[in-house]
This record gives structure tokens, C-alpha cells and sequence, in this order.
């Protein structure tokens, strides 16, 4: 019996090959959220220098691959064994090898919630094609909260491949008929569009940056428009509660804007698993 031929008659041990892989994805998709705003930034900084006639920055090569990761403190340059998912960091008790200042729980944290994620798509996809697809869902969506987290940014270069991609899988039909998807694409889109605007014009303030409008498409792509109601209900639900709470407990200004993007990728993701696409896999 092949491997392959293993992972397809073996649930159990299908499921825990792609939470193994799914850690070393999460390893990356820490480098993700760490870098992508700085590539932005810099990008952004050269088309106003581009723009203005003024000279380009003078930067190093800056990308998901080079330079090498290192400590930001002391520039140590990290080993392989040093970057195993979170058996590195349970070794090396949190801190650098080099300097041993602390490093942040956030990386095997994420590393850990995308290996178990991951483990809940084949668990509840099986071994098919959807599985596949739901990984990828899962991994971006996971990259998107955090980046928001970290910076208010929605990038371009996940948020539109991420709907492309989510129109593309469903011509198959993985999760949905291409029709579904495609209205769900345009819906998601133009339903926060709507907000937005409404918003815009009866206080002058903008409640949300454009990257909501997208990630939600990308959402409607990959689940069809009959679960926006759904993935906006639990979205704006959580994030009432969670900046009321933020408000109230943690001494959060009023003024100072919350991202919505991880919100939208908490519906999402439960609507993935919990609703009608998520029963129909089980």
C-alpha cells in the first residue's frame, strides 16, 4: 500500500500529516505577518519618491525570503534548528540564543493555531479536494488577521488573490456553484461599500478602510453569498463585543480605530466549519 494510499484509508493519520506540514506553514505565515507591511511601506515610500522626482531610497533587498530571519534586538541570525515549530521555542524557552532577550508567544502561538485549523479542515473535508483549497482559505485568512492586528492593513497582494482564487476553486464546485460564488464575490463587496458610504455621509468619518470590502468578497467567493449574512452578523457581533469589552476593561480610546478585518476572518472561519458548507462535508 502506497502512502498516499495510506493518508486516504487512514483518517487519523491523514489528519496529522497536515497538522505537522500545516506548523511549518504557520512558520512562514509568521514571516508573512511580520513583513508584508514593512514591504509595503517601503513600496509606498518609493512611488512618492518616484512621484515627487525625488532619488529612490537607497534600500537593501527586503522580501518573504531574504533577508535572513534574526533577532531584532541583538541581529542574531536564526538557524534552521532554531526555527523548528515551536519545538524551537519550547528548547530555547522563549528567548534568543544569542542575546536570550524574550521572544514573542505570538509565533508558536500562530504556528499552533494554524496546525490546528489546518487539522480541522482535513478532519472535516476528508481526504478530497476541498481539504486542499480550505488549507489555503484557512492559511491566507490567518495571515490577514494578523496583519491587520498588527498594522490596519488589508494587502492587495492576499486579499485579490485570495477572491481569484476563491472563484477558481469553485468552478469545480468545491465548496459552492461558480454562480453562488461569483454573486457572493460581487455582494460581499458591495454590501460593506454600502456601509462605508452610508456611514461616510451621515458622520463625515470613515468607519473602515477598503480591504474590509475585498476580504469580504474574498469570503463571498469561497462560500457563496448565502453565508454573508452569516459571516456579517457573527463578525459585527464579536467585534461589538470584544471593543466594548476592550473599551471597558483595557482603558481603549474611544477614538483610536479597531480593525475589522479580523473579525470578518472570525466569521468567515466559522462559517466555514459550522455552516451549511461545513455540515455538508461532515
Amino acid at each position: 500500500m502506497s502512502f498516499v494510499q495510506s493518508l486516504q484509508n487512514n483518517p487519523a493519520l491523514f489528519i496529522a500529516v497536515v497538522a505537522l506540514l500545516s506548523l511549518m506553514i504557520g512558520s512562514f505565515l509568521n514571516v508573512v505577518i511580520h513583513r508584508m507591511p514593512k514591504i509595503i511601506e517601503r513600496q509606498w515610500r518609493a512611488e512618492v519618491a518616484e512621484a515627487s522626482g525625488q532619488p529612490l531610497p537607497d534600500e537593501t533587498a527586503y522580501n518573504l525570503m531574504v533577508p535572513r530571519s534574526q533577532c531584532p534586538s541583538c541581529g542574531h541570525a536564526i538557524t534552521a534548528l532554531e526555527n523548528v515549530p515551536v519545538i524551537s521555542y519550547l528548547v530555547l524557552r522563549g528567548r534568543c540564543a544569542g542575546c536570550k532577550t524574550p521572544i514573542s508567544p505570538r509565533y508558536p502561538c500562530v504556528e499552533l493555531l494554524t496546525g490546528g485549523l489546518s487539522a480541522l479542515v482535513a478532519w472535516n473535508f476528508g481526504f478530497t479536494w476541498a481539504t486542499a483549497a480550505g488549507l489555503l482559505f484557512v492559511w491566507a485568512m490567518i495571515a490577514l488577521a494578523f496583519i491587520d492586528l498588527d498594522s490596519f492593513y488589508l494587502p492587495n497582494d492576499i486579499t485579490l488573490p485570495l477572491l481569484w482564487a476563491g472563484i477558481l476553486v469553485n468552478m469545480g464546485g468545491a465548496f459552492v456553484d461558480l454562480q453562488t460564488s461569483v454573486i457572493g464575490a460581487v455582494a460581499g463587496y458591495l454590501s460593506l461599500w454600502l456601509v462605508y458610504w452610508g456611514f461616510k455621509f451621515a458622520t463625515g468619518k470613515e468607519g473602515m478602510g477598503h480591504g474590509d470590502f475585498k476580504l469580504l468578497a474574498a469570503i463571498g467567493a469561497w462560500l457563496g453569498w448565502k453565508m454573508l449574512p452569516v459571516v456579517i452578523m457573527l463578525s459585527s457581533l464579536m467585534g461589538a463585543v470584544i471593543g466594548i469589552a476592550l473599551i471597558a476593561f483595557a482603558q481603549h480610546e474611544r477614538s483610536k480605530p479597531i480593525p475589522f478585518g479580523p473579525y470578518l476572518v472570525l466569521g468567515g472561519l466559522i462559517a466555514l466549519f459550522r455552516g451549511e458548507i461545513g455540515r455538508a462535508h461532515v
